[in-house]
């Protein structure tokens, strides 16, 4: 089934600790994801929680990388998204679970933007919802 772009989801368990909660070390692992997929960078953002867990994304012409690390599980929770063939969001996995010294992980590569499906927005049935919400 052809598609727009891929998205593997990736659970690593048992990373090093101290390594997944060093912001320098998780800017520079998922810039080198990137390029080692190869991808276009063309920006990211990155933070670093208190007091621990580091958040951040990569932006990439063909979609994003995106991490979230929770030290007191030695976890960390990406999302490489791909679109187009030049970049392989596999590629990207195969570098972060070398970097983070992951003792286990679990994957999931989800097709995104499907091609193949017909008169998919004949078959798709949207109702209009409101929801209210009050503030005290």
């Amino acid at each position: 089934m052809r598609s727009l772009g891929r998205h593997v989801l990736v659970e690593f368990y048992g990373c090093k600790k101290e390594r997944i909660n060093e912001l320098k070390f998780i800017e520079s692992v998922m810039y080198g994801a990137a390029e080692y997929a190869g991808a276009t960078v063309i920006d990211g953002v990155f933070h670093k929680f208190n007091p621990h867990g580091v958040s951040g994304v990569v932006v990439i012409a063909e979609s994003h990388l995106a991490i979230h690390t929770w030290l007191e599980y030695g976890y960390a929770a990406v999302d490489l998204f791909t679109c187009g063939d030049e970049a392989d969001p596999w590629d990207a996995f195969f570098y972060l679970n070398k970097k983070l010294e992951a003792e286990s992980n679990t994957t999931m590569d989800l097709k995104r933007g499907l091609l193949d499906v017909p008169n998919l927005k004949n078959k798709v049935d949207f109702k209009e919802k409101v929801f209210t919400a009050s503030v005290k």
